[in-house]
């Protein structure tokens, strides 16, 4: 049980900063202005769906996807960590102004449901910070030798994802009324709040992945000139 509950926290709270439910809702909000409330809950729907199916797959795939392009995991932190960092410095400087190419007040609302993967889901919601993130979780199940606790670890770490994608949904759905409620100062309070938390997440990926890369390159040591045996 703790190692469970230990995993869901470490999960949860390794990507919800990145994902940030209550501060991608506000940015939603105004991508789907022109649209009725009916159209914005199935919309809130659809991107909580996506997002789960993306999160989902790229924690059980991303191990073998990595191995097939070749790519180890301390250059998969660091640009994970560097991604993560720049989101979080735009988002800082932009506060509540944070902006999406999207559709245009009074779109379509059939125009609106197409864009429901793509704007709004990747990247608004998810986007390559948060699957890197996720990948890099992932690859810890590889260094659990009991088949006990690595099904633990996979059902509290797709229990966390379930957790988000549902914090998703709400905020979301409800995106007009946390809009209301924060008030516009506050709304721009909490989402630069929550880009700070966002790059320094990112800066301490990026830490841990270039000493990785670091130890490794001292470990392996200098590399010969070609042609010295």
């Amino acid at each position: 049980m703790d190692a469970a509950i230990n995993t869901f926290v470490l999960v949860f709270a390794s990507i919800f900063p990145i994902v940030n439910p209550p501060g991608s809702a506000l940015v939603f909000l105004g991508l789907t202005s022109g649209a009725s409330p009916e159209i914005r809950s199935v919309l809130a729907r659809r991107i909580a769906i996506n997002s789960f199916i993306l999160l989902v797959c790229s924690f059980l795939l991303g191990a073998l996807i990595l191995q097939f392009y070749g790519i180890s995991i301390p250059i998969l932190r660091v640009a994970g960590g560097l991604i993560v960092a720049v989101s979080g410095w735009k988002l800082l400087n932009e506060g509540s102004h944070k902006e999406l190419e999207g559709p245009a007040d009074g779109a379509a609302e059939a125009s609106l449901l197409d864009q429901a993967f793509y704007p709004l889901t990747l990247p608004l919601t998810t986007g390559p910070g948060s699957i890197a993130v996720v990948i890099s979780i992932g690859l810890s199940e590889a260094t659990i030798a009991d088949p006990a606790h690595r099904l633990v670890f996979v059902l509290a770490s797709i229990f966390a994802i379930s957790v988000i994608t549902l914090a998703v949904l709400l905020c979301y759905s409800y995106a007009d009324r946390l809009q209301r409620f924060l008030s516009q100062g506050g709304t721009d309070i909490a989402i630069r709040l929550s880009a700070f938390i966002l790059f320094c997440l990112g800066l301490q990926i990026l830490w841990s992945g270039g000493n990785e890369l670091l130890r490794s390159a001292l470990i392996a040591g200098p590399v010969p000139p070609i042609g010295v045996p």
